[in-house]
């Protein structure tokens, strides 16, 4: 099983087939409109900007399993994350991350790219260790994915190379980027 095995529907419901990524660099999150997050919207575009040509891309996957913080349709999603931040990278269907119903590209992810723990150093971190042990306690334990935006960084071979927490900015993989391009 590799990550180009998977497929699923564009935020238009076009299906895609990930063989199609064959040879590309991937940035896949799971994303949200309406999450403390979501400015990371606008350097995820800058990422794509600065790297497309290198053959980069970035997937991104709407989720509302997260305090109900996408709850639009995925027209609305769509037209959000493009008139708010200029989002021209590739946009899926909204999905759920965890649990039974969970996308099985995520399921595959988190297999491959277990949760490591938070960097406690960061202030953000804390608050969303806080928030998740208070309120959502069963995501408290495990590998599942924690938060909104969360990143998983894909090499060309499609190897899943790093996750990167909900806190982590994206300008903050670049180094990583640059390693893999």
């Amino acid at each position: 099983m590799s990550i180009y095995n998977f497929t699923a529907n564009s935020i238009d419901g076009e299906k895609v087939n990930f063989e199609k990524y064959k040879g590309k660099v991937l940035l896949i999150v799971n994303t949200a409109s309406k999450c403390g997050f979501t400015h990371q919207l606008e350097d995820l575009q800058s990422l794509y900007k600065e790297y497309k040509d290198k053959g980069f891309m970035i997937l991104g996957f709407p989720c509302n399993q997260f305090a109900a913080q996408d709850p639009g349709t995925n027209k609305e999603t769509k037209e959000f994350c493009q008139l708010n931040y200029g989002v021209t990278f590739n946009m899926f269907e909204k999905i759920q991350v965890n649990g039974k119903n969970a996308h099985p590209i995520f399921k595959y992810l988190i297999e491959k790219a277990p949760f490591e723990g938070f960097d406690m150093s960061n202030p953000s971190n804390k608050i969303l260790d806080s928030i998740i042990k208070d309120k959502y306690p069963e995501l408290s334990v495990g590998d599942y994915i924690k938060w909104n935006f969360t990143k998983f960084l894909i090499d060309r071979q499609g190897n899943v190379i790093s996750r990167y927490e909900s806190a982590v900015e994206p300008n903050d993989i670049k180094k990583d980027i640059d390693k893999l391009i």
